[in-house]
């Protein structure tokens, strides 16, 4: 990824942020203001809640806008957060495109602009410092690897994607995609958008259920979050199937509630995606503003798959935190 290693990107991102001095609370605390997408997964409420906490471990002031899964929300969020002098800004963009000019009014005021758990498109990646993210092609492939492996490369798959035009959704394809084309038996037969929520996942599976000869034209299906196929999980029962085994369910970002399913027999992997995506951010600026010296360009966080063998544990673990 060039936009990652662009040492043009990076010198202008020093030259706009060398020698700021933050502009504190009036307790001295750090001011960061946060432009949440919304809450429309229980991984996005994980990520609030986590932000949250991080936030109080580090003495950071946190200022929170739900944008309602409204770009145009965090647009102005961020105008907001501009005008009041905050010491930096973080983004969860809902869609990957359209930043340009609000960032660029960041910019403009010395504000640092880090991202979490999505990316943007820009040609100009002096507009922010950092991003904090998955690796989001990683977790298609991964999920595609597992599948291919689990059913000898041979598989009629049914595609829940996530919100259009998000970059998770882009890139989660693009992985999954990539394992497809290289097992001939494998075929993505209906794919569409379930807006990453767990309602939606269910009437768009339920559509797909009835499109396929009331389900038995389905090997599995591929959710780009695990609301999504809680959602599915849903739909299948109702049309009489078996979740988990008649239709196999793989999805991503290893919330509580599909452990819950994979110890149940009706979900078989995930692969999880942290909600922790603000401590590494509030280090990286707490680093810069001590030092002055800019982290990366990406922060990666890790990615790993769970099956049914660990999802009790794994539950219990987990439930208290999401």
């Amino acid at each position: 990824m060039t936009w990652l290693k662009s040492a043009v990107a990076a010198t202008a991102v020093v030259a706009l942020f060398a020698g700021v001095a933050p502009a504190q609370a009036a307790d001295g605390k750090l001011v960061v203001g946060f432009s949440q997408i919304g809450s429309e997964s229980g991984w996005r409420a994980a990520e609030t809640k986590t932000a949250k906490a991080e936030a109080d471990k580090r003495g950071i002031d946190l200022k929170i806008s739900d944008a309602q899964q409204k770009q145009e929300n965090q647009i102005k969020a961020v105008r907001s957060f501009v005008a009041q002098g905050v010491d930096a800004i973080f983004i969860a963009p809902v869609v990957a495109t359209g930043w340009d000019s609000v960032l660029k009014e960041a910019k403009e005021a010395k504000i640092p602009v880090v991202l979490l758990d999505r990316q943007i498109d820009t040609k100009d990646n002096s507009l922010y410092m950092t991003a904090v993210t998955s690796d989001t092609v990683h977790e298609g492939r991964v999920a595609g690897e597992w599948l291919a492996k689990k059913t000898s490369g041979k598989c009629a798959v049914v595609e829940l994607q996530g919100t259009v035009g998000s970059s998770p959704a882009i890139n989660r394809k693009k992985g999954f995609d990539e394992i497809v084309a290289k097992n001939p038996g494998m075929k993505i037969v209906r794919t569409q958008s379930g807006d990453f929520t767990r309602a939606k996942g269910k009437e768009v599976m339920e559509s797909f259920i009835k499109a396929e000869n009331g389900g038995k034209g389905i090997c599995a299906v591929y959710a780009h979050n695990d609301d999504m196929a809680v959602g599915a999980i849903q739909a299948i029962k109702e049309a009489g199937l078996k979740p988990g085994s008649d239709i196999l369910v793989v999805s991503i970002d290893g919330v509580p509630d599909i452990f819950k399913a994979m110890a149940e027999g009706t979900a078989n992997a995930t692969v999880e995606l942290t909600p922790n995506m603000a401590g590494p951010a509030y280090d990286a600026l707490i680093a810069y503003k001590k030092t002055g010296t800019l982290p990366a360009k990406w922060i990666q966080t890790e990615s790993a798959l769970f099956t049914p063998e660990t999802a009790k544990a794994e539950y219990e673990r987990r439930k208290d935190a999401y």
